[in-house]
């Protein structure tokens, strides 16, 4: 049996009830727009229910610390393939275990738990340095990002605590879709007809004038202070990879 959610954890969970509710293993778990056509599989498409995904929850939080929960969620947000079996094994080593699984390293989903996690940590602080905020003529700091995993919404809590006092939107042009914080809460947003220029970046057309002048002020700085001598490329690239220079304005 394929069961095929809408694309939400909560219709990941609601899977995994049914999962447990119908007593029918999975031969695959996945989202409506990752469906590979079969002609031989039989399919359930899942209805997301909020209460059935609480139910599942509720379930692991019994067995798992708050980090475990935590950990799924993450691993959730890699859209890594085949990810949701894994996850399946999972919680179903979890609910059935007597005791805690999380540190059970020689389980192999356990472990592979553990790995996604730190790419999606790693990703996490990554976006947390290289994320660059222009100004806009509305007074609002926007940034746009694409990163290689779905984190933006990870990104709230530092950046909410760090610039409480503005307004500002960071926005992942891959996924199309962002979080805003009007300095009372942050929300999740999706711009209609949304357009971008260059490598995805905040049209200029939009940008605050005095935003221009610091620019070209950091650009001339990151230059006048840049040794040429001491350049090291390969020590560079270590610390900031070349796919993360379409955030850094002294590399437009």
């Amino acid at each position: 049996m394929i069961y095929i959610h809408d694309n939400t954890f909560d219709g990941f969970l609601t899977s995994i009830f049914e999962i447990y509710d119908l007593k029918i293993l999975p031969d695959d778990i996945c989202g409506e727009k990752n469906l590979q056509p079969s002609l031989f599989a039989d399919k359930r498409k899942v209805t997301t229910d909020a209460d059935k995904s609480r139910r599942v929850l509720a379930g692991l939080k019994k067995k798992l610390s708050a980090h475990g929960v935590n950990s799924i969620y993450k691993c959730w947000l890699s859209e890594q393939k085949g990810i949701e079996m894994v996850l399946f094994r999972y919680i179903s080593y979890a609910l059935k275990s007597q005791r805690n699984i999380e540190s059970d390293f020689s389980n192999n989903d356990v472990l592979e738990v553990s790995q996604v996690v730190k790419k999606i940590n790693r990703e996490i602080h990554r976006m947390h340095a290289f994320v660059r905020f222009q100004k806009t003529s509305d007074e609002v700091y926007a940034a746009t990002i694409v990163p290689d995993f779905d984190v933006v919404t990870l990104l709230a809590p530092h950046f909410k605590e760090r610039y409480r006092n503005q307004h500002w939107l960071i926005y992942d042009t891959k996924r199309q879709y962002g979080i805003y914080y009007d300095q009372q809460e942050v929300i999740e947003v999706k711009l209609e007809d949304a357009q971008w220029e260059g490598r995805n970046k905040v049209r200029r057309s939009v940008l605050a004038e005095e935003e221009k002048e610091f620019e070209l002020l950091w650009k001339s700085y990151f230059k006048a202070t840049s040794i040429v001598e001491r350049t090291n490329l390969k020590l560079h690239l270590k610390h900031v990879p070349r796919r993360y220079w379409r955030y850094l304005p002294e590399k437009a």
